[in-house]
Formats: structure tokens, sequence, C-alpha cells
């Protein structure tokens, strides 16, 4: 039985210089940043690294790229959702030769499956991968909820090594935790960054944080203050990873704002490229702006 998977396990933004051209120089300095504050493993293609929005070329292109990059140096999760068994399957077959850690996979979007039938496609998904498999559970962009029954069922599938949750529902977070106290192999990481240290507290194995992109050291201080239960610590951390929310996410009204702002931001630091995949559009001069005054006063640009 392995170890499950802790830490703090950034999405990594898919940086772009285009919208269908990946941005690889942008993607090997975010690689470099994301190492050397600590993190745990980096996740590949998911809804920060903007992976439904992508063809399936560039999502290859950014799973080889980052497996390069990272070359063994910490595990790496790949994102597989898509309304497709078939194409979920072959990202994965190429996610494992690559060398991926694990295949990620949330509730097919767009039809409003039941539990039996979503169920019914885990199953057959499981079957089917090469690499071990995390749930993601996302009931805001895919409609459909990992129901608790569902995940007791999934409990006797050996391939299946933990499950993400981004539901932002701590009383469902709970009862997860409930189900994977069956199973001591399975990684129970949060999404969001705000409810971190309080999972982490109750049990759950790390988060995958968008914000991390940003300032990964200071969300693996956060969940090590977690870790060993310091309170203060855990206070003065989580107010700063507020407050960097607070800043970063809401420069534009829109829910592409995290996305867009965490690449303004890092684009403003010499990282990457500010492009963000079709549909969504960089921020204009004055965001840009106000994004350089608010990076100034979180103290990340000089």
């Amino acid at each position: 039985m392995t170890p499950p998977l802790r830490g703090i396990v950034p999405p990594i933004l898919t940086p772009l210089s285009d919208p269908g051209t990946l941005d690889v120089a942008g993607l090997e300095k975010l690689v470099e940043r994301l190492l050397a504050g600590g993190v745990h493993g980096i996740f590949a293609l998911g809804t920060t690294g903007e992976g439904p929005s992508l063809s399936q070329r560039l999502r290859r292109e950014m799973v080889a790229h980052t497996l390069r990059l990272v070359n063994g140096r910490v595990p790496v999760l790949v994102g597989i959702t898509d309304t497709s068994l078939e194409d979920s399957v072959s990202l994965a077959k190429f996610a494992a030769d690559a060398g991926a850690y694990s295949a990620v996979h949330a509730a097919p979007p767009y039809f409003p499956l039941s539990q039996g039938e979503l169920w019914e496609f885990v199953r057959k998904l499981n079957a089917a991968l090469p690499l071990p498999l995390f749930l993601y559970n996302m009931p805001g962009l895919t409609k459909v909820t990992f129901e608790m029954e569902t995940l007791r069922r999934a409990r006797d599938l050996p391939n299946l090594i933990g499950v993400k949750d981004s539901s932002g529902d701590m009383n469902y977070f709970h009862k997860l935790l409930g189900v994977a106290r069956e199973r001591p192999d399975w990684s129970v990481l949060i999404g969001p960054e705000e409810m971190t240290p309080e999972a982490v507290l109750f049990g759950a194995h790390g988060g995958i944080n968008g914000g991390a992109n940003l300032h990964p050291r200071l969300y693996v201080s956060l969940y090590e203050a977690a870790v060993a239960q310091n309170l203060p610590e855990i206070r003065r951390l989580h107010a700063e990873v507020m407050r960097l929310a607070g800043a970063v996410y809401t420069v534009s009204p829109h829910r592409s704002a995290l996305i867009c702002g965490l690449k303004c931001a890092l684009s403003l630091l010499g990282v990457c490229q500010d492009v963000p995949a079709d549909p969504f559009r960089p921020f204009d001069a004055a965001q840009r702006e106000e994004m350089r005054a608010r990076l100034k006063m979180l103290g990340l640009l000089g």
C-alpha cells in the first residue's frame, strides 16, 4: 500500500504565447519557481491550467514539457477530464509514457449524469487507465457531485488513490474524510485555498491551490503550519493568503479573473506571458496597471 500524496500541489498555469502556442520558456521559469518554493507536486491541465480549453495537441505538449522540466523532482498529476472516455484514456496513456504520477478526472461535463451513470464511467475509466486515478469533485463547473455512495463504491477500486474536492462545502469535505478513512492509501486534497488549513487540521493531506503559482512558499508554509497545528502561525499566514486572493483575483469582475489575474501577475514578474486560452482575454492596459499596483502593495513587485 503506497502512502498518500501530501502537501501543496499547485494546479500549474499553462503559459501561452498565443492561444494555440505553448510558452515553453515561461513554463520552464514557472516550474522552477514552484520547485524553488518547496511544492510537493505539480498538477498539469487542471482548472487553473485551463485544461478543458486546450486542444488535444496542446494538452500533450503541456504534459510532455512539464514532465521533462520537472524531471522526476516531484510527482506530476495530469488532468484528463473530457466528455469522451476514449480521449481521456488516450491522454492518460500519453502522460504515463511521459512519466506522470497519476491521472485526474472530474465528472464528465455537459450531460447531467445520475450517480449510477457516474459510477459506471468511473469504473470503466479506472479499468482502462495505465495510471493511478484521482477523482476531482468540481460541481461548480461540471454540475455533478461525486456523492458519498459513489465514493464508497469507488473505495473498492485499487487503482483509485485519492480525491480532490473543490466544492467549497466543508460539510461535504468532512463526509469525504469519513469515507476516505477506510482507504488509508487515499490522498484527500482540497482546492479552495482559503480552506486549506482547516482541511489539513481535520485530516486532509494537502491542497491543490492556484495561488501557489504566484507565491508557492506562502502556501507551503501555511500547509506546514497546519500540519504542526501551529495556530498563531496559521492565522498569520492565512491572513496573507486571503490578502493575496483579495488583491489578485478581483481586478476583473468576471469569473475568469482568477486565471487571467494569475497570468497577468506572473507576466509582470517576468515569469511567463499573460495570454489565456480562448475564449478568455488578457487584461487590458488599465487592468495591468491596477495589478502592478496591487503586487507592489503585496510586496511581490518592487
